[in-house]
């Protein structure tokens, strides 16, 4: 019993640090929202800073937390991927710059991403839609 308790216990510090890390990435997340509007950073790194900004800002999910491990893959695992390859695109010094202004603008509250949200709600009707159109062509075939 002392071991299943001890296992439980390292696995709760284990996922309280890594939502602790996927925290300051998200933080880290919107010193990238102002890097996109440096003329500094190159028009790749802002398409994708564009993607990871829309998503990590978004109030919904791609797929929700109540999903038992992979709810907490997109919080724990896509995001933070996505930001550090960004944050590797980006040249030092904008980065140093955006990061000031990030820390005074995080102080107003927190940002929300209305494109983000729409993003994930499209590709759930994408998913739903082809999920019905298999179902249909399986029950007519």
């Amino acid at each position: 019993m002392a071991n299943c308790v001890l296992a439980y216990m390292r696995r709760t510090a284990l996922i309280a640090r890594l939502k602790s890390r996927a925290r300051s990435l998200k933080r880290e997340a919107y010193a990238l929202y102002i890097a996109t509007r440096d003329p500094r950073v190159p028009w790749y790194a802002k398409a994708l800073l564009g993607l990871v900004v829309a998503y990590t800002f978004s109030p919904i999910d791609l797929i929700p937390d109540f999903i038992p491990v992979l709810g907490y893959l997109d919080d724990l695992v896509v995001i933070p991927s996505l930001i550090a390859l960004a944050l590797r695109m980006i040249p030092p010094e904008v980065m140093s710059d955006a990061r000031r202004q990030a820390e005074a603008l995080l102080q107003q509250g927190k940002p929300i991403s209305r494109a983000g949200a729409i993003m994930v709600v499209a590709i759930w009707l994408v998913i739903i839609i082809a999920v019905v159109w298999s179902i249909v062509r399986a029950v007519q075939g």
